[in-house]
């Protein structure tokens, strides 16, 4: 196992605060009431355009404004993507410490590929990753395996070998239908009690998560 594919939103990154703000300034566009950061949170996970419906939703909106309000979201978000957008403690040194061990390390995320490009190189992790798959790469999104199949394949991972790391529902149902092994991050997202998803390691610490690819790697 060489290869490794990553979730982005609350698995790399905790991006809910300024999807939160952008999610806000979006409403407040059409004279709807805000919500609160727990709420849009409880949204993410299946891209943007679930995200702003639920929003839309849950703010009493006219499901008529959809369309108007997906735009002035990505307006929004696209204008201030990272300004309260951080990686998790520990992402960087175990990214750092994969890639000097010759690891091909990939993105696939329900996020646009315009956002995901943005986010990646504002923070500065973008020459981490050889391959990026995001939510409008391919006609379907997580978690329909493909995407996370077509992560594996550009990375050269053609077997069922490879380790996909997530933090939500949707996460581990993708890497069930895609048959990969799946490491979950307790801290982003996740909204179904851990032991109620398909896991073969559970970790809150990214350090440990670096243990478990090194110790699954010399295991004969």
């Amino acid at each position: 196992m060489k290869s490794i594919v990553f979730d982005l939103d609350g698995t790399l990154i905790h991006s809910a605060p300024d999807l939160h703000a952008s999610a806000c300034r979006m409403l407040e566009d059409f004279d709807l009431p805000t919500l609160t950061l727990d709420q849009v949170i409880s949204f993410i996970g299946n891209g943007v355009p679930t995200l702003v419906e639920r929003c839309v939703v849950a703010a009493g909106g006219d499901t008529a404004i959809f369309d108007d309000a997906l735009a002035r979201f990505r307006i929004h978000y696209l204008a201030d993507p990272i300004s309260l957008t951080t990686p998790y403690p520990g992402v960087i040194d175990m990214l750092t410490a994969l890639k000097d061990e010759g690891f091909s390390l990939g993105v696939c995320t329900n996020k646009s590929d315009g956002m995901t490009t943005e986010v990646l190189r504002g923070l500065g992790l973008d020459g981490y990753f050889d391959v990026v798959v995001g939510g409008d790469t391919l006609p379907v999104r997580k978690p329909a395996p493909d995407p996370l199949h077509l992560a594996f394949e550009q990375l050269g991972e053609s077997g069922a070998d490879g380790l996909y790391v997530g933090d939500s529902e949707v996460d581990a149902e993708t890497a069930g239908a895609a048959a990969r092994d799946f490491a979950l991050f307790a801290g982003g997202y996740r909204k179904t009690p851990v032991a109620e998803l398909r896991t073969h390691f559970i970790f809150d610490d990214f350090a440990d998560l670096l243990d478990f690819i090194r110790a699954r790697q010399s295991a004969p």
